[in-house]
């Protein structure tokens, strides 16, 4: 599955700015898809994911309340609004997608396989949020 964000840029802490996610190829029957990010020096962290299937969202904590994740089926494109930032979101935000969801969910949750490699993985987009 091929990935490619958008959207990230500059904002003033309690900014707001919005991802997206266009995905295509691939022949998964569900494309579970999520968003991670990493800041200079950090993790990997999944931060929000979305189920294909059911619709099923998950949050990690350090987000919930502020990011928004939601997804457009017919064009297979995920978003990420993310209001009211602050100077700890900052980072590298990715794209992933799946054909499997406990993997990705986990990960979001915080008790997934860090080493797991995901169907598809986008190039990421810098978001920097200035105070």
């Amino acid at each position: 599955v091929q990935l490619a964000e958008s959207g990230g840029g500059l904002v003033q802490a309690g900014g707001s700015l919005r991802l997206s996610c266009a995905a295509s190829g691939g022949d998964l029957i569900y494309v579970h898809m999520g968003w991670f990010r990493q800041a200079p020096g950090g993790v990997r962290e999944g931060i929000a994911c979305i189920n294909d299937e059911d619709g099923r969202i998950a949050y990690a904590e350090s987000v919930q309340g502020r990011f928004t994740i939601s997804k457009d089926n017919g064009a297979k494109r995920v978003y990420l609004q993310m209001d009211n930032l602050q100077p700890e979101d900052p980072g590298v935000y990715y794209c992933a997608a799946d054909g499997a969801w406990g993997p990705l969910v986990d990960l979001v949750l915080g008790v997934g396989n860090t080493n797991y490699r995901f169907d598809g993985w986008g190039q990421g987009t810098q978001v920097t949020v200035s105070s």
